[in-house]
This record gives structure tokens, sequence and C-alpha cells, in this order.
């Protein structure tokens, strides 16, 4: 028996480096509320920007986890090109994932963190477990880039109408921008053009 265990085996809570393992505690906010911050903005506005981020959080994690996919599992003469192309914009999802989190707690929030409850809200449709061919693969991230544009378009211009700049400024500059440019990346792969004509 070492110091930091007592005679019953349990540890010792008044000395020792030993951590306290299997804490367990009750739940301080719950999902789908927001505490109040002093960020200027009504409880509303924040309850409303809230609800749409963790909607446009949850599609992006799903869109990331698709680029990670497709970047394990391309195949074809564009392979490598291809497989360069998925994890760059995968990185670049994974940052647009953090900066909504962190939105959604500025506001008082509580962002969408464990993957079981983003499948239960995301919109994306769920891919087979196996490999698809290219072309469907490619064609699946233009559906979900363009399922999160449709929805940070109408979320940026209703968190507008509340007077939450921020947010508005996220979707617009951060989330719009970054997905319309990935969307055309992806796109101009699906283009059926020779490079030379004979």
């Amino acid at each position: 028996m070492t110091t930091a265990e007592n005679r019953s085996g349990t540890a010792s809570k008044s000395k020792g480096s030993q951590p306290w393992l299997h804490q367990k505690g009750k739940e301080i906010q719950e999902f789908g509320t927001v505490r109040q911050l002093p960020v200027g903005l009504s409880y509303d506005a924040r309850m409303y920007s809230c609800q749409r981020l963790n909607q446009v959080l949850c599609d992006t994690r799903i869109l990331h986890d698709l680029y990670k996919k497709h970047h394990w599992l391309m195949r074809g003469q564009t392979f490598y090109q291809l497989h360069l192309l998925m994890d760059k914009h995968a990185d670049e999802q994974l940052e647009l994932i953090d900066a909504v989190a962190e939105r959604i707690q500025t506001l008082g929030g509580v962002a969408v963190g464990d993957p079981r409850h983003v499948a239960e809200i995301t919109n994306i449709p769920r891919p087979p477990n196996g490999v698809e061919e290219v072309p469907a693969m490619l064609s699946r991230l233009l559906e979900a880039h363009e399922t999160i544009l449709e929805e940070a378009h109408d979320a940026a211009a209703r968190v507008q109408e509340l007077g939450d700049d921020g947010t508005n400024d996220l979707l617009v500059s951060d989330v719009i921008r970054k997905n319309e440019l990935q969307a055309w990346f992806v796109a101009e792969h699906l283009v059926d053009t020779p490079l030379v004509h004979s």
C-alpha cells in the first residue's frame, strides 16, 4: 500500500500528488441555453445565434470528417493531388470548427461537442461505410458545402437583423468565403476537359 492510499484502498484526499480519478459531477449548463455575458446583445439574439451556429458547427464537423475519409480513401490517376487537397481542406474546416464553437461560447451558449450529438443534428446525409467512386466522393463534398452555405447565408442575414455583428462577420468572412472557395476547388475536379486537343 502506498502513502497515497489508506487501508481501505481509496486515495487519500489530504496529501500527495495522486490524481482524484473517476470524478463525477452534475451538468452545470444544459445544451440549448445561454449564460448572461457582457457582450452587449439581448438574450433572444444570443439564443438565436447559438442555435444557428450550432447547426453550422454540426454540419462543418461532418464535412471535416468527410474530407478526412476521402483523403484516406482517394483512388485513381489524380490520387496524389486529391489526397493532398482533401487534407488541406480538412485542416481549413478544422479551423472553422474551432472559430464557430468559440463564438457560441462567447455568446454564453454551449457548443456541440460529442460526435454522437453532432450526428443527431446534422443536415448532411451519412455516406456509405465503404469506398465510393471518386466522382461520387467529390459530389458528396460539394453537396455538403452547399448545405452549409445555404444555412450560413440565411443565418448571416437573420443574425444581422438582430444586431449580432460578430456572428454575421464570422459567417460571412469565414464560413461562407472558405466554403465557397473550397467548393470551387473541388468542383473543378469534376470538369471533363483534356489538357491538350489532338
